[in-house]
């Protein structure tokens, strides 16, 4: 065997394990400094600041006695709070014997029921606060699209392109575009476009009007590969451009959807414009579970490009309370997204295969540090938005369970009893774990 031919799959392996890695110590770390953070406020003095499980590679004491430390395996993370028996929560008793009122008040145990749900819901918080700040920053960097239509960067396309940057856009094919933000608006303009290689445009250049030709408005070109898609797969890139399929030529990126959309998941040859020079290639499109507007689920058949128009709209950096409200509409469509999907694989109503494990995860993190920072980031964002969401459940060991047990002591003025809490505990770890080793079989056999 030649073992350079093991090179390329070594180094794709390592660099889907450093992103995997990357992205969940950060959301790890601002999890468990939120219950941190949190309970030194309220009071509660932790112990222990771990990133990582196993044994402890660096250390320092800080003036809170907080013992800060780096471990082994950096899957994961826990605060230990004074009193506690371990990192999941569960109180020493014998430890907490002969202190002092004062002491006892600084410990998990001791401290009232407010501090306490602070600290454990502060976790999640702090998951959902770190995507909005991400969501809102890419939002303010990447602009939202300016009114009028105005041209920016061009893409490069195996076609004719007469368009300038900064000419605005006045009217395609005598037809003025509505603004970009009446989605309605905007998707009835562009289906009463016709399906042409070329179209004409009435363009403002400077002080007068100009007639010119310029591509379809949404033509068949890859601006973002979706991670371990049929395209990903396949080796396609950012910036690739189909141009013909199954010998059919296409120049609207709707023309690309239906031939895949009918394909049923048959193989399609097709050919890729890259950098001047025509591929072949040959990809079989993946059966996908889409939302809809109603909150069901349609199942259809996609390769994995998002597409385009056939040039960068210029943008518009949008105020910070506009980005905020913005990201915060981002998280509460993931969170909904997300608890639809799951009700929807309990109740057969899609495929289980939708639950992705540690591995899709990783090689989804390594994709996506692939397309750039940018990317990246956002991907961080969004998974860290599962992680709050999934923190909430009213499962025993997860902060939500947790939770359950507050309102119970809230409501009988006692906690539930250390015999009660041991059984909810192991069926919660139960669970969890049950859970974990569905989606890593999901990783393994799912197609």
């Amino acid at each position: 065997m030649d073992l350079t031919t093991l090179i390329p799959q070594f180094g794709g392996a390592l660099w889907t394990l450093l992103a995997f890695v990357v992205a969940l110590s950060v959301i790890v770390a601002i999890h468990e400094y939120g219950h941190y953070i949190v309970g030194r406020w309220s009071g509660i003095k932790a112990d222990v600041f771990s990133l990582g499980f196993g044994p402890v590679l660096f250390s320092r004491m800080d003036r809170h006695g907080t013992k800060w430390q780096f471990a082994l395996l950096p899957l994961g993370g826990y605060v230990k709070f004074r009193g506690d028996d371990n990192p999941s929560g569960h109180t020493d008793t014998a430890a907490l014997e002969g202190l002092s009122e004062q002491e006892r008040r600084q410990t998990m145990a001791g401290a009232p029921l407010w501090a306490r749900a602070a600290t454990v819901a502060a976790g999640p918080v702090f998951n959902f606060i770190l995507s909005i700040l991400i969501f809102a920053g890419v939002m303010m960097h990447q602009g939202t699209v300016s009114d009028p239509l105005t041209v920016g960067q061009l893409r490069t396309l195996p076609v004719n392109q007469s368009l300038q940057e900064g000419d605005i856009v006045r009217r395609i094919e005598g037809k003025a575009p509505p603004a970009f933000s009446d989605g309605v608006a905007y998707e009835s303009f562009l289906q009463a476009l016709p399906q042409e290689p070329q179209l004409d445009y009435t363009v403002e250049r400077g002080d007068r009007l100009v007639e010119v030709e310029g591509p379809y408005v949404y033509p068949p070109v890859a601006t973002q590969v979706v991670p371990r898609s049929a395209a990903s797969e396949a080796g396609f890139r950012s910036g690739d451009v189909i141009v013909s399929v199954e010998g059919e030529e296409v120049f609207a990126f709707d023309q690309l959807k239906q031939a895949v959309e009918t394909s049923e998941g048959r193989p399609l040859d097709i050919v890729v414009w890259r950098d001047g020079e025509e591929t072949p290639m040959t990809l079989t499109p993946k059966r996908v579970d889409e939302p809809q507007a109603d909150n069901t689920f349609r199942t259809v058949y996609r390769i994995g490009i998002v597409g385009g128009m056939a040039f960068d709209p210029a943008t518009e950096t949008p105020g910070p309370f506009q980005a905020v409200g913005g990201a915060v509409t981002q998280v509460g469509n993931i969170m909904e997204g997300s608890i639809s999907g799951l009700w929807h694989m309990i109740t057969g109503a899609i495929s289980t295969c939708n639950l992705s494990g540690p591995i899709g995860i990783a090689e989804t993190s390594g994709d996506m540090a692939s397309q750039g920072a940018s990317s990246f980031i956002w991907f961080i964002a969004v998974l860290s938005t599962a992680v709050g969401m999934l923190n909430l459940f009213p499962v025993p060991v997860l902060d939500g369970g947790h939770l359950v047990f507050f309102a119970y002591e809230a409501v009988s003025g006692r906690p539930p009893s250390d015999r009660a809490l041991r059984v909810l505990m192991s069926i919660g770890l139960t669970l969890v774990l049950g859970l974990m080793v569905f989606a890593l079989t999901n990783d393994i056999f799912c197609p």
